[in-house]
């Protein structure tokens, strides 16, 4: 008998595990990384166009004068080759371990290095690239605005970029209270088509244009020491031009996943096409940009095309759509960051009115720093190629060591290593570039211009 009444007891429920889970399921259905997770491919593959081809494209024809012909065209395919392996191993990295999704880059990054260790390494370059290109793209978007209006009213009196700048945060404002990443795919899918649309109008324009009667394609620089710094330059500007990784995690954290059918397959769908715009946009604006005009092309491609003057205003209507977008795609990360840290350390409670004052506040700084260092794009040249060759190029290729141990000096290993070493010559000759050009230019820098 007493056997059976032993037998008849209940453990308690709930349970501090239960409890726990329980918690664990309503924050992820809160965090706006974890809330959704129904996308379909295709969604993954606007998501990558957005968040890679960003207004960088425009200034591919001023890196390759720069780069010259011979490196200028090794160093884009190469890039093209080295992103899209290490993109690869991401995409296969993020299910690795069965029944376990690692949702965000640092999650990964945790796993691979340590708790602790993970979370220094990946942190700090994830936000510098995100929240660097959100502020870029406040000032791009702004910049882009006052071109339009300079290029419709030549004759009317000129408005500071600083009030540009604060229309096209106006959007984000509004924006950014859409909750998850799948609620911003119509946004995402805008900027993905506005990007392939501007960048046909760069190259397209410039093939019509024709070759110029004085084109060079000799260093434009007279002293070596300068053609050298300039390279470095060019360098961090095709690093910038690939930063999309830092949110590849994220957007497939958004697709569905079961045993039988794992998110790896219909993200590397999305990716393959992601990257087959990526070169529809990048190589033909690179290359025809500098053939046409070769050392004289100006920073922005569009600046360089002067007429006509309708098509110009059209292209730079198109940057502001896509920027729009990129700008979502990179601040949602943000957000869940921002958002995880209030909930799960701070303790307040996950309510709309915590979402409201936490993104409101990330744009308002944004466009702070948007007005007064409207040469940010400048900086970010230094401070990006800290950032954004490592969690591009080869910290995927390091974790991956770490993680699978490939057999030394087999075909895993040493393409890893080569990929590792290029990233990181990258990493070291980008900022002195960045940084020769920030004294060189310090005297033409004006706050809140």
């Amino acid at each position: 008998m007493e056997t059976q009444a032993h037998s008849e007891q209940k453990p308690d429920i709930p349970t501090e595990i239960d409890e726990w889970l329980a918690y664990q399921k309503e924050l992820d259905g809160w965090l706006p990384i974890t809330s959704s997770r129904n996308a379909k491919w295709w969604y993954s593959a606007f998501h990558n166009v957005t968040a890679m081809v960003g207004a960088g494209v425009l200034s591919l024809p001023y890196a390759m004068s720069n780069l010259g012909w011979g490196p200028g065209v090794v160093i884009m395919i190469l890039s093209w080759i080295i992103t899209l392996y290490t993109l690869w191993q991401m995409v296969q990295m993020h299910e690795m371990i069965p029944g376990k999704r690692f949702d965000r880059y640092h999650e990964l990054g945790q796993y691979a290095f340590g708790e602790k260790l993970g979370l220094y390494i990946v942190v700090p370059q994830q936000l510098i690239c995100e929240v660097g290109v959100d502020i870029v793209y406040m000032v791009t978007g702004g910049k882009s605005l006052k071109q339009i209006r300079t290029l419709a009213c030549k004759n009317c009196k000129p408005i500071k970029t600083t009030y540009f700048i604060m229309i096209f945060a106006s959007v984000h404002f509004v924006l950014s209270h859409l909750p998850n990443f799948n609620s911003i795919s119509g946004v995402s899918l805008a900027a993905a088509v506005m990007s392939l649309s501007y960048s046909t109008i760069a190259w397209a324009a410039s093939a019509h244009k024709g070759v110029q009667a004085d084109v060079d394609y000799s260093y434009a620089a007279t002293k070596t020491s300068d053609t050298i710094f300039n390279f470095f330059t060019a360098l961090g500007d095709v690093a910038f031009a690939y930063a999309g990784h830092n949110v590849v995690l994220e957007i497939q954290a958004t697709i569905p996943s079961t045993p039988e059918k794992p998110s790896k397959g219909p993200m590397w769908r999305g990716v393959v096409v992601a990257y087959i715009a990526v070169a529809m946009c990048y190589f033909p604006v690179a290359f025809v940009g500098y053939y046409v005009f070769g050392n004289n092309v100006q920073d922005n491609i569009l600046f360089s095309l002067e007429k006509p003057t309708w098509l110009i205003i059209a292209a730079n209507a198109f940057v502001v759509i896509h920027v729009i977008g990129s700008y979502q795609i990179y601040a949602v990360p943000v957000f869940d960051m921002i958002e995880f840290v209030l909930v799960k350390k701070l303790h307040f409670k996950p309510t709309r009115y915590l979402r409201f004052i936490s993104r409101t506040t990330y744009v308002a700084f944004t466009m702070f720093v948007a007005i007064t260092f409207p040469f940010f794009g400048g900086l970010l040249g230094f401070f990006g190629g800290f950032a954004f060759s490592p969690t591009t190029y080869f910290l995927p290729c390091i974790m991956w060591l770490a993680v699978y141990k490939p057999k030394k000096f087999g075909w895993s290993w040493c393409a890893n290593w080569i990929c590792i070493v290029l990233g990181t010559l990258l990493m070291i000759l980008s900022p002195i570039g960045g940084m020769r050009n920030i004294i060189l230019q310090a005297k033409k820098y004006s706050f809140h211009s």
